[in-house]
């Protein structure tokens, strides 16, 4: 069953701080949603409000055609009762039930038969890849295992939407690799409405439809993957969306489709806007040469880190610094001068009083 969320003026308070802040939004069924922001900004607290573990203080939220949540009508629907699957961070299986005790306890309450109940598991348990682990208890697997584990258990059960708070924290680098691929798999397979819950902007920008960028309580953007990183709604977002980060520089708009960063000018599309303005420049949307050019900047290089597929080039001109990026190991060396180039049509502005993107 294709499942929409519906979130209307949520808000969430504990005392005087408000975690969630007159939030609304739609999310569409079979979408894989992510909830992405620095720690504080409301992401967890957001997530707990949809699955019923925490009541808010404002505010609607429908799952389907069913309002769970209402607190002008008086709604407040058990978590148990809006047909839900969780996975939270600490895995959250029981120590003292084997897995197919772990992956059937939920089952077993919808009355479901010993039959239904051995072919979901067996099911659940062959797409996460754990055939054969159903004896097992979880003190006799890894963490990486144990979360495949959750994440069966949660297949078993069917639910309309998956909810997801930060799953893959506590896993080293490679696992949380693999487990992105499986995680984006799993959802494909499913078609189930998905939210989840990370600070990790890779696993943002890897696995989701949409993303939905939060800070203090406000979404200050939801869009595609490709849209938050390509055309930042403001400096906030711009900035935190990226690695190598976003360079930002401060100037003002000295004709059509020209800012004047003080050193340099910078060819960028203006809307015919006036005033004090940021450019953001993504750093591989910089380009070197080695010899002066038509239109380059010189500059100097400050640092050459390279990482094997791909070299992060930090290069000065007096105060200033940019970040650049280039594919494959770059043959610079530090302190070597280089021409800048600038690609107009990646290029980004910002109004510098409000921050938000300058466009059409």
């Amino acid at each position: 069953m294709e499942t929409t969320i519906v979130i209307k003026n949520l808000t969430k308070k504990f005392g005087n701080v408000i975690a969630v802040n007159d939030v609304s939004l739609t999310i569409e069924p079979k979408t894989f949603l992510t909830l992405l922001g620095p720690s504080g900004c409301g992401k967890t607290t957001l997530l707990r409000c949809i699955s019923g573990l925490e009541d808010p203080d404002e505010g609607e939220i429908y799952i389907g055609d069913k309002l769970v949540y209402s607190h002008v009508k008086g709604v407040s629907i058990p978590s148990g009762q809006r047909d839900l699957g969780l996975v939270f961070q600490n895995y959250a299986l029981w120590p003292h039930m084997t897995v197919y005790k772990n992956m059937t306890f939920a089952l077993e309450i919808q009355k479901l038969s010993k039959e239904e109940m051995k072919k979901r598991v067996t099911e659940a348990l062959a797409e996460v890849k754990m055939s054969g682990y159903e004896d097992r208890y979880p003190r006799e697997m890894s963490g990486g295992q144990q979360q495949r584990i959750a994440l069966a258990r949660m297949l078993a059960y069917r639910p309309r939407v998956f909810l997801m708070d930060e799953p893959l924290s506590n896993l080293d680098a490679r696992l949380r690799m693999d487990m992105r691929t499986e995680l984006k798999r799993l959802h494909h397979i499913s078609d189930a409405t998905t939210v989840y819950v990370t600070h990790d902007q890779l696993e943002a920008m890897t696995m989701s439809s949409n993303i939905a960028v939060m800070k203090e309580g406000v979404i200050q953007q939801m869009d595609t993957p490709d849209k938050v990183y390509h055309f930042p709604a403001n400096l906030f977002v711009a900035d935190f969306i990226g690695n190598p980060k976003v360079n930002l520089l401060e100037g003002w708009i000295t004709g059509p489709d020209l800012v004047d960063l003080g050193k340099f000018n910078v060819p960028v599309f203006t809307f015919s806007h006036t005033g004090d303005v940021v450019v953001g420049i993504r750093p591989e949307d910089i380009s070197v040469s080695t010899h002066a050019i038509d239109g380059g900047v010189e500059f100097i290089t400050y640092s050459v880190l390279p990482t094997g597929a791909d070299t992060t080039i930090i290069a000065r001109k007096g105060d200033t610094e940019l970040t650049i990026k280039e594919i494959g190991v770059s043959k610079l060396q530090m302190d070597q001068k280089i021409w800048l180039t600038f690609n107009k049509d990646a290029i980004n502005l910002y109004d510098k009083a409000t921050g938000n993107l300058i466009t059409h």
